[in-house]
């Protein structure tokens, strides 16, 4: 297998090289010197050899050209194709020709086993005494990434000569060294430059393989073209620039542009200059034969450069002359901003002044259509502060033009009311009226009322939407927490401490006076009797209250007559529905008896004071019977 693709040399598989002013080529660690671009300007082609286009191959070249067969595929050593695919043999890389078209066709060569001319074609319509430029692309066919030629790959290795045209003079010959297959295709072109002889108007080129046939030799090639060679020759200004730049709308007079050769390559210069609208289609300006050009006006854009030659009959001869670098008038095309439309916004929301993007030009933004202060710039988008016209100012990148006129824009911002979310506590049932005082608005809520105002009783989110004469619309929450008042399931009595229950649930402070007030339901009972339970919801939500009586037997009385405690009693006895009571001593003697209420004793018996001890009661209350002793103290 051998692969032959000419572009970029390869050397020892690491270095690529790069032909583009001169060229050097290195194979093995020699340098072939004799390669190399036109340093100066060239022409037009005068002669192009792309091998055409289409999607069938060939057709072949004639014997005068080539001695390799000619096959349709399937290229082995010794033979070649014309194809618009370089894929002929498993190991060949699959690309298009040089120029990236699919159906364009280049020329497929499998080396022979034995080194020499593979390529031959004369050139003819030269000019005598002249110095041209070949070039040719080349690609090597081996995909490396395929280990085909692991170990024994043979290197494309071409050497392009120039003769005469009786063949017998050699006029200049270099080698491309060795290139390497790669593992993705790369194109790379070649050149050799040659002066033609006195009388000599032709020449013939030559290719020849410097390496045999086998695996890894094998090659595409593609536009060659033949030009001439001259000078290099730079167009400037009295200023010295290569261009100009400006904006749409001026006028750029008395321009002079001089060309000015480098003498590389010629010794005396006569010159053609042209002009063109669009880089590409020239006409030559009459009269115009100096070194310099006055351009009188210019007002749009426009190229210019000269034709050269060294000998006056040869100026517009395109086989023969060369062609200066253009000078460039280049007219920067006013921009004036495209508005993306005014603004009228409504103060709750977020809209910004701006203008339709382009990478071609900056913005600067104003307060008035000319001069004024200058607000934002670089930006395509601008936040106004306050009402008013706003005017944007386009810049083009290239050449700082502006237009003369400035983008209008308006900017409304519409006021809106302030609303504000309420949280609204209120005690369960309680009616509520919500509302918000703003004339000339449209009410929704979420209720699907529409009034200004609505009443509710239930705990809740109410949403109210409001929408402005303008169309802005605001809204708010109003969130309604109610507060359960208190209800008392029981009340009940433990020992010396009064217990309270509630139904509901909320929070609540208890009392058993109306004074003193506490977070615990629960209270210790010094003195037996009926008392008010107080319940207080702590929001406002209301206070029940309820009476209980807390049965309660002193554990001593005085019976000394200072009216404190003078008799045993129990508060409130008349209260119950049964009372009865009965006292003892300690041997068990029934000292007093009663069995309905009000009952004292007093600590006597019979009329006669008892001793100071302790003494037994038996109380029965609404079916409950207490047991325990009372001491009498005097």
């Amino acid at each position: 297998m051998k692969n032959l693709y000419f572009i970029i040399s390869i050397c020892n598989l690491r270095l690529k090289l790069v032909l583009i002013v001169g060229v050097l080529i290195c194979s093995q660690g020699n340098l072939f010197a004799q390669l190399g671009f036109c340093q100066g300007n060239t022409g037009d082609p005068i002669f192009e050899e792309d091998f055409g286009q289409g999607t069938q191959n060939g057709p072949a070249l004639s014997s005068d050209i080539t001695s390799y067969e000619y096959v349709d595929t399937n290229v082995e050593d010794g033979q070649y194709t014309i194809s618009s695919t370089t894929f002929h043999l498993g190991a060949f890389h699959n690309t298009t020709d040089n120029t990236g078209n699919e159906n364009g066709r280049a020329l497929i060569v499998n080396a022979d086993f034995d080194p020499g001319l593979f390529y031959e074609i004369p050139i003819e319509g030269l000019c005598i005494n002249t110095s041209y430029e070949f070039s040719a692309f080349l690609l090597n066919l081996y995909n490396a990434s395929t280990g085909v030629c692991a170990g024994n790959e043979i290197p494309v290795n071409v050497r392009f000569q120039i003769w005469d045209e009786t063949d017998t003079q050699l006029l200049a010959e270099g080698d491309t060294g060795d290139i390497f297959g790669t593992s993705t295709p790369i194109w790379n072109q070649y050149a050799l430059t040659f002066s033609t002889l006195p009388g000599q108007t032709s020449v013939i080129l030559k290719m020849l393989n410097n390496a045999g046939g086998g695996c890894g030799n094998d090659l595409a090639i593609d536009d060659i073209v033949f030009r001439s060679c001259g000078d290099t020759t730079e167009i400037i200004s009295e200023t010295n620039e290569t261009s100009f730049q400006f904006c749409e709308g001026e006028q750029l007079t008395d321009v002079v542009l001089e060309a000015v050769p480098d003498f590389s390559t010629y010794n005396s210069h006569n010159y053609q200059w042209q002009e063109s609208f669009d880089g590409e289609n020239w006409v030559d300006i009459p009269d115009e034969t100096d070194n310099q050009i006055i351009i009188s006006s210019v007002s749009e854009s426009k190229f210019y450069r000269t034709l050269v030659a060294e000998d006056p009959n040869n100026v517009n001869n395109t086989s023969c002359n060369s062609i200066s670098n253009n000078f460039e008038f280049e007219q920067i095309d006013l921009i004036a901003p495209i508005s993306l439309g005014d603004v009228f916004v409504c103060e709750n929301e977020n809209e910004i002044l701006a203008v339709e993007a382009n990478a071609n030009i900056r913005i600067n933004w104003y307060d008035s259509a000319e001069g004024g202060a200058l607000l934002a710039e670089n930006t395509y988008e601008f936040q106004p502060d306050e009402n008013g016209i706003y005017y944007a100012e386009a810049v083009t990148n290239v050449g700082n033009c502006t237009p003369p006129n400035r983008t209008e824009i308006f900017y409304e911002q519409y006021n809106v009311p302030e609303l504000q979310d309420e949280v609204i506590q209120s005690c369960e049932g309680e009616t509520l009226i919500l509302s918000e005082p703003i004339e000339n608005v449209d009410f929704f809520w979420s209720t699907g009322e529409n009034s200004s105002s609505i009443e509710v009783t239930e705990a809740g989110v109410y949403e109210l939407e409001v929408i402005t004469q303008d169309n802005c619309i605001v809204s708010k929450t109003f969130t309604i927490e109610t507060f359960t008042p208190p209800v008392i399931s029981n009340v009940s009595q433990n020992e010396n401490t009064l217990r309270i229950e509630m139904e509901s649930t909320g929070e609540f402070m208890f009392s058993i006076d109306d004074i003193n007030y506490q977070n615990q339901p629960e209270f210790d009972v010094f003195e037996g009797g009926l008392y008010t339970v107080y319940v207080r919801e702590n929001n406002g939500c209301g206070i029940v209250t309820t009476e209980f009586l807390f049965f309660k037997v002193p554990d001593f009385f005085t019976p000394n007559g200072d009216q404190i405690n003078d008799t045993f009693r129990i508060n409130d006895d008349v209260l119950f529905e049964n009372f009865e009571v009965a006292i003892y001593d300690r041997y068990g003697k029934l000292l007093a008896r009663s069995l309905e209420a009000p009952f004292e004793w007093d600590g006597t018996y019979n009329g006669k004071p008892m001793p100071e001890d302790d003494y037994w009661y038996k109380i029965r209350v609404d079916g409950k019977t207490y047991t325990g002793n009372v001491t009498l103290i005097r």
